[in-house]
């Protein structure tokens, strides 16, 4: 069995992947002092749950955005499951080009969810990640890599405006019924969740415009994914797919690939 990683700086994401079928997958919070004994005991304790042990996995890939946690799993795959884990980076030839001045500034988990959303919706493309950041890749009708724009994430903007400013406190993640609030609470929900709908659907609008090539009519396709992808997706009228799966699901076609 495969198990494909995907360490972010607020989740990591496991899949366990029988052939192409993901027969479990687990998501556990980012603790960057956690040991790699540590990260093995909750693995373990995951796959036990289920009826799976190390010794049924015959091979590990690793997309990873913290540097910190990178070796802690390397060493995992070594120490718990004699295995050199795959590690994810702009150097691979996945069938696809990363069209951008610096290739190797672009973070793996976005390689490997522009090669899913290519491989699952077709191009041209556009990926939002609704996590710590807000991002968007781009991705042309040939399924190469384009380039994006990463904006501040809503947890982040919430607690900005919150420690920012005196009289402002900490809200709950809500949209309100209505744009115009009638008190504090209403005011800052509004604030930060439809402004980020609207920042959302800027850039949308604006990234569509500059894919090269495509044509008024050509329909871009708007995936989403990530942690607060299912609170945005029903208020953004233009997404029209969300996969939380997308990281794992380009991890495993990343795989197939590699070791062709």
């Amino acid at each position: 069995m495969l198990l494909a990683l995907d360490i972010s700086n607020t989740n990591i994401k496991f899949g366990l992947y029988d052939k192409v079928t993901m027969k479990r997958h687990w998501v556990v919070s980012t603790a960057r002092q956690r040991t790699t004994d540590e990260y093995a005991m909750v693995l373990n304790d995951l796959m036990r749950h289920v009826g799976y042990q190390f010794t049924d996995i015959d091979d590990i890939i690793i997309s990873s955005v913290v540097p910190p946690l990178t070796p802690v799993f390397q060493d995992l795959a070594l120490n718990y499951c004699d295995k050199e884990a795959l590690l994810v980076n702009y150097k691979l030839d996945l069938g696809f080009k990363l069209l951008v001045d610096n290739p190797w500034e672009v973070g793996s988990d976005r390689i490997v969810t522009a090669l899913a959303a290519y491989h699952l919706y077709g191009g041209p493309a556009i990926i939002i990640a609704f996590s710590t950041a807000t991002t968007f890749d781009v991705i042309s009708a040939e399924g190469d890599f384009l380039g994006g724009a990463i904006a501040p994430g809503l947890v982040i903007s919430a607690e900005a405006l919150s420690s920012a400013a005196s009289q402002l406190y900490r809200v709950n993640l809500v949209p309100p019924t209505t744009a115009l609030g009638k008190n504090t609470i209403e005011n800052m929900q509004s604030g930060i969740i439809y402004g980020h709908v609207g920042l959302v659907q800027g850039l949308l609008h604006r990234l569509c415009a500059e894919i090269p090539g495509r044509n008024h009519g050509d329909k871009v396709k708007i995936i989403a994914h990530g942690g607060l992808a299912q609170l945005m997706a029903p208020i953004i009228p233009e997404i029209q797919q969300v996969n939380q799966f997308l990281p794992l699901e380009g991890l495993r076609l990343a795989y197939e690939r590699l070791r062709r």
